[in-house]
């Protein structure tokens, strides 16, 4: 019985669960706004828009770290990232939708910033595979943060699917960006540890059990 003037424990509430639904219309929009972008800039500007894509250390083109991760160079580009997008988006979003714009947020500005920063000169950095790494390395960040259950299933599920992809922040082709997978994904684990690391009670207050 608690004590007249004392002070009632209440536990905290169970944090939301993510909406499938909300996580599925997320998935739709972004994959066909892409797929719009690029019928329109294919049929109706003659693939210019490639041009707001990420020029190295060109001031002018500091901007274009928003608009490069929404640009691809032609069908066969956007073909290549789609399903992989949709898959790793639905996997974040379904986690809770406030998370993963944040997540997405990061990825964009921190992804594309450093490939400003560091990217190869003389060269334009474009497409949704910084996107797809960012994810990637997403539900691998919460996996480890989190270590639920749940999120070490969907870190499992994640790596099995595309782990093989990760040799893609190497050099290689040199007409592939792996500037933009490595600073994507590094964005991604940056944005698991932001929005999953558990914190540390704060002093004087012992954690309730």
């Amino acid at each position: 019985m608690r004590r007249p003037g004392s002070p009632a424990v209440r536990p905290s509430p169970a944090r939301r669960a993510g909406s499938p639904v909300a996580a599925t219309i997320l998935t739709a929009t972004l994959t066909g706004g892409l797929w719009t972008q690029e019928v329109v800039d294919t049929f109706a500007f003659g693939g210019q828009l490639d041009a707001f894509g990420i020029q190295p250390r060109d001031p002018d083109s500091l901007v274009h770290v928003l608009s490069a991760p929404f640009l691809h160079a032609g069908f066969a580009h956007l073909m290549a990232n789609t399903v992989p997008l949709a898959v790793l988006t639905f996997m974040s979003a379904v986690r809770g939708v406030g998370r993963f714009l944040v997540a997405t947020l990061l990825i964009v500005l921190v992804g594309g910033g450093l490939v400003w920063l560091f990217g190869r000169g003389n060269s334009t950095h474009l497409g949704a595979s910084a996107l797809v790494f960012g994810y990637l390395a997403y539900l691998l960040g919460v996996g480890w943060w989190e270590r639920t259950p749940a999120a070490l299933g969907m870190a499992a599920v994640a790596f099995i699917l595309y782990g093989g992809a990760l040799w893609g922040v190497l050099p290689g082709n040199p007409v592939v960006s792996w500037e933009a997978h490595l600073f994507g994904f590094l964005a991604g684990l940056l944005a698991a540890a932001l929005l999953h690391r558990k914190r540390p009670p704060l002093p004087g207050r012992a954690p309730l059990r």
